[in-house]
């Protein structure tokens, strides 16, 4: 049986695990590894830790799709809403902008959920806290090396994670690629920036009449998100959680300083933006040093 590692486990490692367990015929022993201790990647939802039900989606907000991908993954997006995992946005978010056709979707229990399903889906072992740092060739399989544990050894291993942290990994790998993709590669960029979820006690008031909204006169944040609300789910028994996401500049200047200090000034400018937000009892900082793909040679 053919042993395939699949290194990241956001949207990109979780579907290709899918995918090979439905399209390829023979038998797999499938296993995705991810640094992080959660699936999720760049569509990362966390808990507040006072209610597990109150839930924020620190990545991804909502999925758009545009009527060139409805044609051609269509079928993702029925498996997906069939199965619950999506439902249509129909939450007010100002500022935002929608091109003719464009559909707009959430997930009722967050955007990792997506994940989820699809790590399920593929019946993979997957393995958080697992660091790769070396791939090596021994003996026609791929020896793979984490920062713990002792090395492992597969027949395919399938790498999802950033551009630059794929070059930074050592052993034959990196004599695998040539030196113009490595240019190439090397050429890709990704904006950077945080996100901060703020957890409330049940009961607690947010009052504003948009479930989201797009800043464009403030030089911290770019987005705010009243999360529960976006997703149409509220509930006397669980508290609202509230996203803020910065701009890229802003993310850019701090992004080597310490979580806890990016979150206070993000506060500073939040209480500018909304005065009369009530105490929250959790917050969660999230760095988000790879957030979006700049552009590639």
């Amino acid at each position: 049986m053919a042993r395939v590692l699949i290194v990241g486990a956001g949207l990109t490692g979780s579907l290709c695990a899918a995918l090979l367990r439905r399209e390829v015929s023979c038998p797999l022993q499938l296993s995705v590894w991810d640094n992080a201790g959660d699936s999720g990647g760049r569509m990362t939802t966390v808990n507040s830790p006072h209610n597990p039900q109150c839930m924020a989606d620190l990545g991804a907000q909502y999925i758009t799709c545009t009527p060139y991908y409805a044609k051609i993954h269509q079928s993702f997006y029925d498996e997906l809403l069939a199965h619950g995992v999506l439902k249509y946005l129909t939450s007010p978010i100002e500022g935002m902008v929608m091109k003719d056709g464009d559909t707009n979707f959430v997930a009722p229990q967050g955007v990792s959920s997506i994940i989820k399903h699809y790590l399920k889906e593929s019946g993979a072992e997957v393995c958080f806290r697992h660091c790769v740092t070396q791939i090596n060739l021994r003996n026609d399989k791929w020896e793979v090396s984490r920062e713990t544990g002792s090395p492992e050894q597969f027949d395919l291993v399938v790498l999802t994670m950033p551009v630059p942290e794929i070059l930074q990994l050592q052993g034959d790998i990196q004599n695998l690629i040539s030196e113009c993709q490595r240019q190439q590669l090397e050429s890709v960029s990704y904006s950077s920036r945080y996100a901060l979820g703020l957890f409330y006690e049940a009961g607690s008031k947010i009052d504003v009449p948009w479930a989201g909204r797009y800043i464009t006169s403030n030089p911290c944040i770019r987005f705010i998100s009243i999360d529960n609300k976006k997703r149409n789910i509220e509930s006397p028994d669980v508290g609202p959680s509230l996203v803020i996401h910065t701009t890229v500049p802003f993310g850019v200047t701090y992004l080597e300083h310490s979580t806890e200090d990016v979150q206070e000034l993000i506060f500073r400018q939040l209480e500018n933006i909304l005065p009369d937000l009530p105490q929250p009892v959790g917050t969660k900082c999230q760095r988000w040093r790879y957030s979006q793909l700049g552009r590639s040679s």
